[in-house]
């Protein structure tokens, strides 16, 4: 179906819209990653949907068409945990590459991904850059112990168009969430999805849920998936989509909070990281427990071993 159909499903208003089929909603996404539409329409799309909400079938159906269209990863024979970073730093440092250095230094093979989707916030990118870390510029393997920053372009460059839109109109669309749903890995991979607000918390674990997702979910910093250095977040685990609580929710601040750098650019949030990283600042308690709770969860992904055995057939 053509997307001005669709458009005029879920463009009828908050209380008119109609709700898109998982494969209607895959078929429409497809149109838009492909380029085969009209800018006009790829708006009228985006305001439809900011309008309307998306619905966790919907977000599925979205999944359904960015996998099917992604530059995956090839298996580099470990778990990998995926860090997807699109939110950056307002008023507090982007400490998304310390979480993922600390994952790579116990073994663990960490992907970052994103783009900067709004113009006066400090990216993870440049973060990583000032570490001396420059973004990879093709979607390589990951082995155990590895750490990669990879620009969303190199996944799909669809998805980076529809992220963009963000600076025309300035409004999010079904593309900010959908990044922090997707796996971009062909082997086992844990996605670590944060939300801001408590409607996001809701959406996002449905369709965890809804597409049997290996997760880690939790209100992350200013959107980030990182825990917040000063307080403690809930945060859940999604083994094929059946969620467990891991970690409950501390009111309030730490009774200790951790010497963060007053500025948040990425001279002074690199810097702090490799205090952090030597030993001269020890790790924020939320980060510590969120790391151990992340390389838990990755013990219970398929090992090459356990998945080989499970394609052969009894004897």
């Amino acid at each position: 179906m053509g997307i001005s159909q669709y458009i005029k499903e879920i463009g009828r208003g908050k209380d008119g819209a109609r709700s898109l089929t998982r494969a209607q909603a895959a078929d429409l996404l497809g149109q838009v990653l492909d380029g085969s539409v009209t800018d006009l329409e790829v708006g009228g799309f985006c305001l439809a949907m900011r309008i309307k909400g998306e619905t966790p079938e919907e977000m599925a159906g979205f999944l359904d068409a960015a996998q099917a269209r992604l530059q995956r990863l090839p298996d580099g024979g470990a778990p990998t945990v995926v860090l997807p970073s699109y939110n950056g730093a307002r008023k507090l440092p982007v400490l998304t590459p310390l979480l993922a250095l600390l994952l790579a230094r116990e073994g663990a093979a960490v992907l970052v991904h994103g783009t900067a989707t709004e113009d006066r916030r400090v990216t993870s990118a440049a973060v990583f850059a000032a570490l001396g870390r420059p973004a990879a510029t093709r979607a390589d393997a990951l082995r155990a112990c590895d750490c990669a920053y990879l620009p969303t372009e190199l996944l799909s460059p669809g998805l980076k168009r529809l992220l963009d839109v963000r600076r025309a109109v300035g409004l999010r669309n079904p593309a900010h969430s959908l990044v922090k749903l997707m796996n971009p890995c062909d082997g086992p991979a844990l996605i670590v999805g944060s939300y801001t607000h408590p409607e996001y918390a809701v959406s996002m674990a449905q369709t965890f849920a809804l597409v049997g997702a290996h997760a880690l979910l939790l209100r992350g910093t200013e959107g980030e998936p990182v825990a917040d250095a000063r307080r403690m977040p809930q945060m859940d685990a999604f083994r094929n989509g059946e969620r467990h609580l891991l970690q409950a929710a501390q009111e309030g601040s730490l009774a200790s909070l951790p010497e963060l750098p007053r500025e948040v650019d990425a001279a002074s949030t690199a810097a702090y990281i490799r205090e952090v990283l030597d030993g001269r600042k020890p790790v924020p308690t939320p980060i510590a427990l969120q790391v151990a709770h992340i390389l838990h969860e990755l013990q219970r992904q398929p090992t090459p071993e356990t998945r080989r055995d499970s394609a052969v057939s009894p004897a």
